[in-house]
């Protein structure tokens, strides 16, 4: 998976309560190139979620102005996650300009630090016990 500085919108981005992401992504305003290839929107867990029974949803937002934004696709919810647990989204072909995350927090005083990014694959590697005998 090849990251896009240009196309991180968390960079290690701590959160203690309901937030936006960090950084906006800006897709230009000469938007007629047809569909394209399918984009996906990783978001790897950097700290362990902290707090009791914490809870984590990420919403994809846009926007024509960079101020009124809309969500278009929410993720799974996700409870009690560990450091490197990932949560991969396809990104809708319906954004208008601007693009953030927005991410939601549940449970009593939630912790989590996360990174966001979207790439064109997302790293599916998965790792599994040796089964030979020695």
């Amino acid at each position: 998976m090849i990251i896009d500085y240009n196309l991180q919108v968390s960079d290690a981005q701590a959160l203690t309560a309901t937030a936006a992401s960090t950084n906006v992504i800006d897709l230009g305003s000469d938007r007629d190139i047809g569909p394209g290839e399918d984009m996906k929107i990783v978001t790897t867990l950097d700290v362990a979620m902290g707090g009791t029974s914490p809870t984590l949803a990420i919403g994809v937002q846009t926007s024509a102005d960079n101020s009124s934004f809309t969500t278009v696709q929410t993720s799974r919810t996700v409870s009690a996650g560990a450091v490197g647990d990932v949560v991969v989204m396809g990104l809708p072909d319906t954004n208008q300009r601007y693009i953030r995350l927005y991410y939601t927090l549940g449970g009593t005083s939630p912790t989590v630090t996360v990174s966001a990014s979207i790439v064109k694959d997302a790293q599916q590697w998965q790792s599994y016990a040796n089964a030979a005998n020695a």
